[in-house]
């Protein structure tokens, strides 16, 4: 089987141009495509509010051993998930907003660009960027996590199954968007069905638990040295608050997914695409909300990783919710499990549907390399996915695939982005005189969002966020250079009227190892480029050169042969002496060496052949006036 055959195997068969308007997504198909990452936080969403109040620094001491007053704080998870989505509704309202005024998709980019300038929009892209690579290491680390949940035999292989359903991710994209969505179908809807059911089970029929030990301790010694309730409204707890709720925010990622990628919906574009944002924005609020109420009424206490026995909040509910004495109770958290890790793996697949479509809309405007914006056989942006699944993999195994050390990372690129979004709307809502209503919402929840950007940036900056405000002038520093070059090239490739096109007298060189049958056909090939045709033998083995002569009068077509003396065996050298003497002779003539290849008919017979082609390219290629070829003799 050829190159291209396996190729074709494995991505599947080319699609032709005319074909585009099928390979477009309904919303049914759209929904987990573009919302998975978005629904997939609701695993891990609770967890990072509930962490948040585990370490928060007051001690006390309760038989002898150190506690945390932040047990007692575990009781606020729900409120905090009740404000935040309060804000999901509002960020949501900003970004149908969106959709409709920029039906051409390139979401928070697009909007920051035309209406505050070509910085922040670049700062906007950048930020995107950066947020669709760790989402892909932050899902997929997580959907691992959740297997080993279940097994925990499994966490010695953690980066290599993080790497694996990496790349099982990427080939599925790249067979097309159509494909990976229908494939990616199933694992959502399932996960949100159990996880539905388990929250509406939980909720009214399962009994709540009694509080642990810790949490008990916790709940009585904050009332002791606070016991009036008005003492808690001081600013250190508003702050524990408020920190709380910035890492529950994570649940709002991959809201702006749809907005960025409505080029992939079917038309009418704008209306199907807000449709499904709106489904995806109550099915996360419930999924989220739910998932929250649960664990405070199951008094859940998270676990870190790499712990004895370690399993999620997510995992912990379930168990909780159906007891693990009976075999329902065992193969519903079975599937539970197997469910959110499908979801957290294929939540990635959110990135990959708009990671290389924002990419190529950037690269459009010069700010990332063209390859970029080019559109693959299948209809896909494939230089794209391909650079968004080896930064993932290089960023997971740098952290260890971590969850809680690449979600700091995560979360303020999300917000970045959302927060130039929600302004960007608002002067263009002032542009087309809207109420002042509509620019409020878009107002408050940009403000919202740039509190929260700082609020995680400053308590996260321990923990790894400082990374991003190195990551993100990088990019910046990446884009304006590579948009320097392209102004750059536009200037010295366009045509002006002193340029004209000149007659130019060519020199055609033959290089000549041996006579034999693949030296005819470029014998043929030479005396059709140029008049001026030399063939020139490099002396490697001195007693060659006796036979090189006799058979070159014989079928040289009376073509000039130039031997090269090579004191030291070297091939190349001697080659480009003589060029560069040719050069110089007459600076205006063009120099084409012609280098005849025999090709093999099997693969692997080629590692036993030599290409004198590659090194000459290496040493030739800066030089002016220089073409080399080669002309193939295909054995039989």
């Amino acid at each position: 089987m050829n190159f291209g055959k396996l190729k074709e195997a494995v991505f599947g068969k080319p699609i032709a141009s005319k074909h585009a308007h099928q390979e477009r997504l309904p919303k049914r198909v759209a929904l987990p495509v573009f919302a998975s990452d978005a629904l997939s936080s609701t695993a891990y969403a609770t967890e990072e509010i509930m962490r948040t109040f585990l370490h928060v620094s007051p001690k006390f001491m309760a038989g002898g051993i150190s506690m945390s007053l932040g047990y007692a704080f575990l009781s606020q998870t729900f409120n905090i998930a009740i404000l935040i989505c309060i804000l999901i509704v509002i960020v949501s309202l900003s970004y149908s907003q969106t959709i409709k005024a920029y039906p051409g998709g390139g979401g928070s980019y697009t909007v920051a660009k035309e209406n505050l300038g070509t910085w922040p929009g670049r700062l906007a892209g950048a930020s995107l960027l950066i947020d669709y690579i760790l989402t892909v290491a932050v899902s997929v680390s997580a959907g691992v996590l959740a297997l080993i949940s279940f097994n925990t035999q499994l966490q010695p292989y953690v980066l290599h199954l993080n790497c694996f359903f990496i790349l099982l991710i990427t080939i599925a994209n790249l067979r097309g968007a159509k494909e990976s969505g229908a494939l990616f179908s199933i694992p959502t809807y399932t996960f949100v069905l159990l996880f539905g059911t388990l929250i509406v089970y939980g909720t009214f029929f399962a009994a709540g638990h009694p509080a642990p030990p810790e949490v008990a301790l916790a709940t009585e010694e904050l009332k002791r040295v606070a016991p009036n309730p008005t003492e808690l409204i001081g600013w250190a707890w508003i702050l524990i608050g408020f920190k709380a709720f910035s890492s529950g925010c994570t649940a709002l990622t991959g809201i702006e997914a749809i907005s960025n990628g409505t080029q992939a919906f079917k038309e009418p574009v704008s209306r199907n695409a807000a449709i499904t944002l709106w489904w995806m924005a109550g099915i996360l609020s419930f999924l989220f909300v739910g998932g929250s109420y649960l664990a405070e009424k199951f008094h859940i206490i998270p676990m870190e990783f790499g712990e004895p026995g370690f399993k999620t909040v997510v995992a912990m509910i379930t168990q909780a919710t159906f007891p693990q004495n009976t075999s329902f109770g065992v193969g519903y958290f079975t599937a539970m499990q197997f469910a959110t890790a499908g979801i957290l793996i294929l939540a990635a697949n959110t990135a990959y549907a708009d990671f290389p479509r924002l990419a190529s809309i950037i690269a459009r405007d010069n700010y990332l390399p063209r390859q970029l914006a080019v559109v693959g056989d299948r209809l896909v942006y494939q230089n794209g996915i391909i650079i968004l699944a080896v930064t993932s993999c290089l960023l997971i195994v740098k952290f260890g695939g971590d969850t809680s050390k690449l979600i700091p990372l995560y979360a303020i690129g999300v917000f970045a982005s959302f927060t130039l979004s929600q302004f960007g709307m608002v002067v263009h809502q002032r542009k087309d005189k809207k109420s002042l209503a509509t620019q409020a919402v878009s107002f408050f929840g940009g403000t919202i969002t740039l509190i929260i950007t700082v609020v995680i940036a400053v308590s996260k900056w321990t923990a790894g966020a400082w990374v991003v405000f190195i990551a993100v002038p990088l990019v910046l520093s990446m884009m304006l250079a590579i948009q320097r070059h392209y102004r750059y090239l536009a200037r010295e490739l366009e045509i002006t009227p002193e340029d004209k096109v000149l007659p130019a007298r060519t020199v055609t060189l033959l290089l000549v190892p041996r006579v034999h049958r693949g030296i005819l056909n470029a014998i043929s090939y030479a005396r059709a480029l140029s008049e001026d045709v030399r063939a020139l033998h490099v002396t490697i083995d001195p007693k060659t050169v006796a036979k090189v002569k006799e058979d070159w009068v014989k079928h040289g077509q009376e073509m000039p042969l130039v031997i090269l003396e090579s004191p030291y065996r070297s091939l190349v050298g001697p080659i480009i002496d003589y060029v560069e003497q040719t050069l110089s002779e007459d600076p205006e003539v063009f120099v084409t060496v012609i280098v005849p290849e025999s090709v093999p008919r099997r693969l692997w017979h080629r590692l036993l052949h030599t290409n004198a082609a590659i090194p000459l390219k290496a040493a030739l290629g800066a030089r002016k006036r220089v073409v080399i070829t080669n002309v193939r003799h295909y054995l039989k």
